[in-house]
């Protein structure tokens, strides 16, 4: 995630545009940052200038590695798009520097999104400033030729606990799943740490590695009597000094030297988490469920889902997110841009990403449309849907200044992974969030 140049976005003035009304003719580009949903909204946006055909709109994709610095730069050039993909996260900085529409007068059924959803794209003057598109959590992806190899079921990876003292039994599967070049697994004596050929767990780089680690270290952290901020939305006194934090970083990086987990070098060399779980080197992975559908398209590996492992706190608990629309200040045609971000939170074009089986979208019966989908195409998505409905999960973080939280808690977070941090370098870091709200 490019987080530094993000923060760049808080000197870009904000500016809007009394534009043509919506019954002009108006041309709007629209971002998004996910490319295995492009053809899903490229029939909406088809379908809904069928309806306007005053209105037209290109679909941009950007992505996520490059979204938000590539955003900067265009608002800072004059050249930034109508309508933007906004991450919950993000969304404050912008709405704080008077760089997204207040979306409260556009006409959208709020009770039909998933309980909690709407709620999360208010700001703190009160206004609206997104409307929900889809919503995420996390859980265990494993390969099931290596877990049957290992000798353990489905119902085994259902039962896991985790502490940062020796990892429970989480730690356990993890070792036993890692297996060296003369096959001696991981929990075993002569097991060689230097010459590993599938490691139990596999590791993400960036994305959030430092502040956020949805898919990395957060279902550990928030079940070790841990949580992001004082508050949340709109926290100030963020938590990554306390001892609960640190004590989870410090045993998931020791994973990286016990030969369990991938070296961070590895991980940012090129090859993605899933390109490399593909290949059949990573037995275990915890990912979001934006990204279920590719595991498991993936040929040659049979993959299944399992719940996240049951923290301290006796506890399941994965981030929850969810993405919006948004509409940019500077926009030129402010009414169709909000005409057309109204469409893209309905069902009719919610429905159509269902379909397509990749992601959950925010319009309730649109989410168990999705899942249905998921069903057909041989995808048990219920672990996600389960992990929500009992409630184990935590939303995840909105806060103003959040780029410049990522862009300190990042490479403090990476020099522990790379052995050259400590808990010394994450308390610094910690001073270094706290003084961002002195």
């Amino acid at each position: 995630m490019a987080v530094v140049a993000v923060g760049s976005v808080l000197a870009v003035a904000g500016c809007s545009s009394a534009g043509d009304g919506a019954d002009e003719s108006a041309s709007l580009r629209y971002w998004l940052w996910d490319s295995n949903q492009l053809p899903a909204y490229e029939q909406c946006v088809e379908d809904f200038t069928a309806a306007n055909p005053e209105i037209t709109v290109e679909i941009e994709q950007v992505g996520w590695n490059d979204y938000f610095e590539t955003l900067t730069t265009s608002l800072v050039g004059g050249d930034a798009p109508d309508v933007i993909t906004n991450h919950a996260s993000f969304y404050p900085e912008l709405a704080t520097n008077g760089q997204l529409l207040p979306l409260d007068d556009v006409a959208v059924d709020l009770t039909s999104f998933r309980e909690g959803l709407a709620e999360r794209w208010i700001g703190q003057d009160g206004k609206r400033y997104g409307l929900p598109k889809d919503w995420d959590t996390v859980a265990t992806l494993y390969n099931v030729d290596y877990v049957t190899e290992a000798g353990y079921a489905a119902e085994d990876l259902a039962d896991l606990d985790w502490n940062p003292t020796d990892g429970g039994s989480w730690e356990q599967v993890i070792a036993h799943l890692t297996v060296d070049a003369n096959g001696v697994r991981g929990d075993e004596p002569g097991f060689d740490k230097s010459k590993v050929e599938v490691y139990g767990l596999g590791l993400k780089a960036k994305s959030g590695i430092g502040a956020f680690g949805q898919t990395q270290w957060s279902p550990y952290a928030l079940t070790n009597d841990w949580t992001y901020a004082d508050e949340n939305p709109f926290g100030t006194d963020f938590n990554y000094g306390e001892d609960e934090y640190i004590a989870t970083i410090e045993w998931w990086a020791g994973l990286i030297e016990k030969g369990y987990m991938p070296s961070y070098e590895s991980a940012i060399s090129g090859t993605s988490i899933q390109e490399a779980y593909g290949a059949g080197r990573y037995a275990l992975v915890t990912d979001g469920s934006w990204n279920a559908k590719a595991y498991f398209s993936m040929t040659g590996v049979t993959t299944a889902l399992a719940p996240l492992p049951i923290g301290p706190s006796g506890e399941r608990a994965g981030v929850l997110n969810g993405l919006a629309d948004s509409v940019l200040a500077s926009t030129e045609h402010p009414d169709a841009a909000e005409k057309f971000v109204g469409y893209l939170a309905t069902a009719d074009c919610q429905d159509i990403v269902a379909d397509a089986a990749v992601v959950f979208p925010a319009v309730a019966s649109s989410s168990e449309k999705a899942r249905a989908a998921f069903d057909a195409a041989g995808i048990d998505v219920s672990v996600y849907f389960d992990a929500v409905d009992a409630g184990a999960f935590v939303e995840a973080p909105i806060a103003d200044k959040w780029s410049s939280i990522l862009a300190i808690m990042e490479p403090a977070v990476e020099a522990v992974l790379l052995g050259q941090g400590d808990a010394d370098t994450l308390r610094a870091a910690a001073g270094e969030v706290d003084a961002l709200f002195d």
